[in-house]
């Protein structure tokens, strides 16, 4: 996988804790990867982090993004060759109840990483993470190509473009010419199994189904690039070692990674799909909390992962909420080892992406 380059190296992840930060860290073990973590704490009850039992089999580090010294001592201790950046405070909707919370976290810890990255000698590639919420968003019906402009109507999302243009300026002030390799990516709405996080749709429908309970929809009509979690993570783990490989083209840019456009579906359809491995599962509409407003239409253009890395998604939409349900059944019903159970949707996600020629598995 990734021509090998994870297996032996020191890997450090910062929002481990996470359901994206998780995921990755397990796929990064079963890669040889010796990993290292840094985050501020367990951001759900449960969480995906405690239930694949990650604490114990990594370097498991908790402190603030928004801590430099703290951070730093870390990159002093560990000594990562590879960093891959996921700290954020990462909801549209929580961001309105503390915007200053929320730009310390995603501009400010992105300096704090960049910072890191810049003064330790050990590090050689680095994947700073943001989002595709960092777009302008005016809702076209084409997809945000990596030149479009940047903005944000919210805090979460114009925090998330503060962190792209920090990056940006970093890599033009300091990293061009230092040797390092960085790059930045931007990905959609994620789905996957063990995502907990509040006004999540997917976790909102494994958490009211498992009590037999109807799902509140706010907006069902509201469209995303729905993808699985690991769609994303292959894309951040090819990129990552591209850079380490200094492939070229790769440094300094960002990259979207994103489902085929067919993918792009309304909330409601997510919950049609979701249904049909939930027996019983119902639903019933509510309107949206004033205030806080989300957008409706947001669609990603890849052809540049596509071109420098090779980089397509696998999965279409009906496979990805498959393969999320059958997860969530698999924990609610008890008696599943839910660690062998997801190590198991990645071999079956890395044998899919062989058979459909995908260059980071072949």
């Amino acid at each position: 996988m990734f021509n090998g380059i994870y297996h032996g190296r020191r890997v450090l992840v910062t929002g481990h804790t996470g359901f994206k930060g998780s995921w990755l860290c397990q796929w990064l073990l079963r890669l040889g990867a010796q990993v290292a973590g840094y985050s501020l704490y367990i951001p759900s009850e449960p969480s995906n982090f405690e239930v694949l039992g990650l604490g114990n089999r990594l370097r498991d580090a908790r402190g603030d993004v928004r801590d430099l010294d703290a951070l730093s001592k870390l990159f002093g201790e560990f000594q990562p060759e590879i960093v891959f950046h996921l700290a954020a405070q990462s909801l549209v909707r929580a961001s309105y109840d503390d915007p200053k919370l929320t730009f310390d976290t995603n501009l400010g810890g992105t300096v704090n990483l960049l910072e890191a990255v810049r003064r330790a000698p050990s590090v050689r590639a680095a994947v700073v993470i943001t989002s595709d919420k960092c777009y302008e968003n005016v809702e076209w019906d084409y997809g945000y190509r990596e030149s479009d402009r940047l903005g944000g109507k919210d805090p979460y999302s114009a925090s998330k473009a503060c962190a792209e243009i920090a990056f940006s300026a970093y890599w033009r002030s300091f990293f061009s010419t230092s040797g390092k390799q960085l790059a930045t990516t931007r990905a959609g709405n994620v789905i996957g199994g063990g995502d907990w996080a509040r006004d999540r749709i997917v976790a909102d429908c494994a958490r009211a189904w498992s009590r037999n309970e109807p799902l509140v929809v706010r907006n069902p009509r509201a469209t995303r690039p729905w993808q699985h979690v690991l769609e994303p993570l292959s894309g951040y783990l090819w990129l990552g070692a591209g850079l380490w490989q200094e492939r070229p083209g790769l440094a300094g840019e960002a990259f979207n990674f994103g489902p085929d456009a067919t993918t792009n579906q309304p909330v409601s359809r997510v919950v049609e799909e979701m249904a049909k491995t939930w027996e019983g599962g119902a639903c019933r509409v509510d309107e949206p909390a004033a205030g806080a407003p989300e957008a409706g239409l947001l669609k990603l253009c890849c052809d540049k992962a596509l071109q420098r890395l090779g980089w397509r998604a696998t999965l279409a939409f009906e496979e990805a909420v498959k393969l999320t349900a059958e997860w969530y059944r698999g924990y609610y019903r008890g008696g599943a080892d839910i660690e062998q159970f997801s190590a198991s949707q990645i071999v079956a996600y890395q044998e899919l992406a062989r058979e459909r020629g995908l260059p980071w598995v072949t």
